[in-house]
């Protein structure tokens, strides 16, 4: 866009104060943009004590000072980096003697950057479990009463009210929110923390028709999210079409590929019903149909004996413990028997062991006298002895003898 020079009013011979002049630039440049539209990249974002917020937004070349006053609409979260297209007037701030742009709207700029956004929210979010499978929530299967967190005048309602007319009768609870804009993500999440407070449903759905990715951006915001992850009821995520996916769809305990795919899952037809209690009748007849061929089978199997027979098998029984008793009994009397009979037979083997000690013992005592020293004396022999009483044996010992042993008695030298 070529911009044309515009031509200079001030004369060169005029003389401003400093107030003036700043005041008379403020006055051309709001004038000259009123509102214009720029695209660029954020950075150096603070937000001050009084709730405004001041950035840059500048490219490979120029860099703009960015002002967003306390309460303007910001329908996401503003990061350093961040590519977005923002809408505004020039003005001017003559205590510094710069110019920067008064933010009205800001949006993101091209595909690239929301996915990218996204990418990075949604594993900050993973991380923190709030896409855990096992955190999940089963769908009641007979619900009575339906809450649809939509847009009353949308088609996703209308959609969604139309098909529940075709199936099973339900009662359906509408909590009114934008769906588009700065102000859906938080009428969502509120829908939902209704629901929760109220507890007078049995499932949520969540619903928008199809779209661009920046109007379904809502459903990916933080808010958004963190309720359906935090709802106690089980909630369905039917939001754009089948290819498209917001953060909502992995919070959400079932993610239905369209509004209309939502209704179907959460309530089903009189047919399908029908044809699942044919299937539920016709397994549980052939179950009862075998265990009834079971049961005759094994009652055919069984052999019913007279009570005559019964008795006589009974007396067999009794006449074989009686036999078995005998013989047990018999076989110990035997064996005390025996023991007695070798009891009274103990005296004769004690006197026998008697006999049989007492000529051992003079058989050693004959061997005794045989052996001893005495034998030898009675055939004329004599014992020498010393005055210690040692026997002298030899004549070169050149001991004194002090007494003589003979047979019949000892002799003192």
């Amino acid at each position: 866009m070529i911009m044309e020079k515009p031509a200079p009013f001030v004369q060169p011979d005029m003389i401003f104060s400093v107030s003036d002049a700043s005041a008379l630039l403020k006055n051309v440049v709001e004038t000259a943009f009123p509102r214009l539209r720029i695209r660029g990249e954020l950075s150096q974002i603070t937000r001050a004590t009084s709730g405004h917020m001041y950035m840059t937004i500048k490219d490979a070349g120029a860099a703009i000072s960015v002002i967003i006053w306390r309460g303007t609409s910001i329908p996401f979260k503003l990061e350093d980096g961040l590519e977005v297209i923002i809408t505004g007037r020039f003005t001017t701030y003559p205590a510094r003697s710069n110019y920067q742009i008064v933010v009205s709207e800001i949006e993101m700029a091209g595909i690239g950057a929301i996915l990218k956004m996204l990418e990075e929210r949604k594993q900050k979010l993973a991380a923190e479990g709030l896409f855990d499978q096992n955190k999940k929530k089963p769908i009641p299967k007979f619900p009575t009463r339906i809450g649809i967190v939509t847009s009353p005048t949308g088609a996703a309602f209308q959609d969604i009210q139309n098909r529940l007319r075709e199936r099973l009768p339900v009662e359906v609870v509408l909590y009114p929110a934008t769906v588009q804009g700065a102000t859906a993500a938080a009428e969502v999440a509120a829908g939902i923390e209704y629901f929760n407070k109220a507890k007078n449903v049995d499932v949520i759905i969540v619903a928008r028709g199809g779209g661009a990715l920046e109007d379904l951006l809502p459903f990916s915001e933080e808010i958004v999210v963190r309720a359906a992850a935090a709802s106690k009821i089980p909630l369905i995520s039917g939001v754009g079409h089948e290819p498209d996916w917001m953060l909502i769809d992995y919070a959400a305990d079932v993610r239905a590929p369209t509004p209309t795919g939502a209704a179907e899952m959460v309530v089903p037809t009189k047919l399908a019903l029908l044809q699942e209690i044919d299937n539920l009748w016709y397994k549980l007849s052939n179950t009862f149909t075998t265990r009834l061929a079971n049961a005759k089978s094994r009652v055919a199997d069984v052999n019913l004996k007279c009570p005559k027979q019964l008795i006589m098998e009974q007396q067999q029984k009794i006449d074989d413990l009686s036999r078995t008793m005998n013989i047990i009994i018999n076989n110990k009397i035997d064996l005390a028997r025996q023991r007695i009979n070798a009891l009274s037979s103990f005296p004769n083997i004690l006197q026998n062991k008697m006999s049989a000690l007492s000529q051992a013992i003079s058989h050693l005592g004959q061997m005794l006298c045989s052996l001893s020293y005495k034998s030898v004396l009675q055939r004329g022999y004599a014992i020498v002895r010393d005055k210690n009483n040692e026997i002298i044996s030899r004549a070169d010992e050149k001991k004194i003898p002090a007494s003589i042993e003979f047979d019949d008695g000892i002799i003192k030298i």
